[in-house]
């Protein structure tokens, strides 16, 4: 389950539906990465090849990203089996 988002604008999607902080060519496909992070207890329940489901290093070790499309991710965590600080961030 998703516990918490960095991204004011992904929550308000998520929530509400609404548009408006997040990049309408995205909202198909974030709605179907948010169901799936909603409903995952692991990454493993992640694993399709197009999300490109990975680990991250450095200062960012212990969270995944999942690609949402060309430079844009979505970044979060896991907290036993809650899904926490959830990000949408465009890597340049």
């Amino acid at each position: 389950m998703i516990t918490s988002f960095r991204h004011k604008g992904l929550e308000a999607f998520f929530r509400s539906g609404t548009q408006a902080g997040i990049q309408p060519i995205h909202a198909k496909r974030l709605r179907e990465m948010l169901a799936a992070l909603h409903a995952a207890a692991a990454p493993d329940d992640l694993a399709r090849p197009s999300w490109r489901l990975h680990g991250l290093s450095g200062k960012l070790a212990g969270f995944h990203a999942m690609t949402v499309q060309a430079n844009w991710r979505l970044v979060f965590r896991f907290d036993g089996t809650d899904v926490e600080l959830l990000d949408y961030i465009d890597y340049h």
